[in-house]
């Protein structure tokens, strides 16, 4: 079933556009900047909380359920369970099987990496992990564990954890602080940072302490990563407290200013998301939503033509206002000159947003059960 939502504008969308069971649109007040009209397809349905979706060169879609399943959806359309041990997987709260990457090499190396919780003898942290996948996507079979001990919080609460392959074979790792309030600004901790590492879990070249993987500290929840096509550029979209999700423009060394620790051994929500008085140089936000927050769990660039004036976009995922909101950065990445919004209240909390090479975008549900990973792309004049 195909769906096609015209853009956004100052018009409202007509009513009963949508299929059956997924609401017609409401009125809107007009916005900069029109989207082209979007055709959404249901690619997976019946899941339950898939955290993060891949695409493979060969066609083959795959994710993962929070609570731990992999499931794949391969190029004629056949879904189907993909067997792998998950048998130590720590999955509380908002913690378990998260981040999904494939390396670089794929085609050849059939690498994937996963960020995950994990639950052992010696208690519980959150892992990278690499798998091999075999050539028919039934089986994943565990490799190295990348990295260990990002820390896991009580209850699994703030566990990250996104996960970004660099072109050059190293890997980037969003974390959250475990809503612990020394955490964001402890050098020493993994949590409440952006790492850069390399597949073998060292620090990666470029990081400012070479015996360290922290590339950036002063975070609460990054659970976005993306890379601005043309530009290299990284941007970190990071869930805020009671307001300010951000838009992060990550330059190794940099510290984003959370510091929820005005008071001992109490996490302090009311500070703000960036705050320079209490940590001098902090570096502030290319966008945040103000109040009240949207719930940023997801990012990407958009490309191709389709996408008429927002190609090269940013486009960030909203759980609490359930939408895709666009970002047209300014041309040196530091800020926002426009913004559009699409499929808002159609289906429900939306997670994570990937780019496929011909542009379209995979978007994963988080409803807690009958979720979908949708097809988003530019519909066809």
């Amino acid at each position: 079933m195909r769906v096609r939502i015209p853009g956004r504008c100052a018009a409202a969308i007509a009513a009963g556009v949508l299929a059956a069971g997924v609401p017609s649109a409401h009125a809107a007040p007009p916005e900069a900047g029109a989207l082209p009209a979007l055709t959404v397809t249901p690619l997976m349905e019946g899941l339950s909380k898939p955290w993060d979706v891949v695409a493979a060169p060969d066609g083959t879609i795959l994710t993962g359920e929070r609570r731990g399943r992999f499931v794949a959806r391969g190029p004629d359309g056949d879904v189907r369970d993909v067997r792998a041990d998950l048998s130590d997987l720590y999955a509380e709260g908002e913690t378990g099987l998260m981040g999904l990457a494939l390396a670089p090499d794929f085609g050849t190396s059939r690498t994937l990496y996963s960020c995950q919780g994990h639950r052992g003898p010696d208690g519980t942290d959150i892992r990278v992990q690499s798998w091999t996948v075999d050539a028919g996507w039934t089986e994943l079979t565990r490799g190295a564990t990348v990295l260990a001990g990002i820390p896991a919080g009580q209850g699994g609460r703030h566990g990250g954890c996104r996960l970004l392959a660099h072109p050059d074979g190293s890997l980037y790792v969003g974390t959250g602080d475990t809503a612990h309030p020394q955490v964001p600004q402890d050098r020493n901790s993994l949590g409440g940072k952006v790492l850069h590492i390399d597949p073998d879990g060292t620090p990666a070249a470029g990081t400012p302490d070479p015996n360290s993987p922290v590339f950036t500290l002063g975070h609460r929840n990054v659970q976005g990563l993306a890379q601005r096509p043309g530009t290299g550029e990284l941007y970190a979209v990071e869930q805020g407290t009671g307001r300010d999700d951000e838009v992060n423009l990550l330059l190794p060394g940099g510290n984003y200013g959370y510091r929820p620790d005005r008071f001992p051994f109490v996490y302090d929500e009311s500070v703000p998301m960036t705050d320079p008085a209490r940590v001098p140089g902090a570096i502030g936000a290319v966008w945040s939503s103000g109040a009240p927050t949207l719930a940023t769990p997801g990012g990407t660039f958009v490309a191709g033509a389709g996408w008429n004036g927002w190609d090269g976009a940013l486009v960030i995922t909203s759980q609490q206002q359930e939408k895709l909101l666009f970002l047209e950065l300014t041309a040196d990445g530091r800020a926002v000159d426009e913004t559009a919004t699409a499929l808002e209240g159609r289906f429900g909390r939306l997670r994570s947003v990937t780019a496929r090479p011909d542009g379209a975008l995979l978007v994963t549900t988080d409803n807690g059960s009958g979720d979908r990973v949708l097809l988003v792309e530019p519909a066809a004049d």
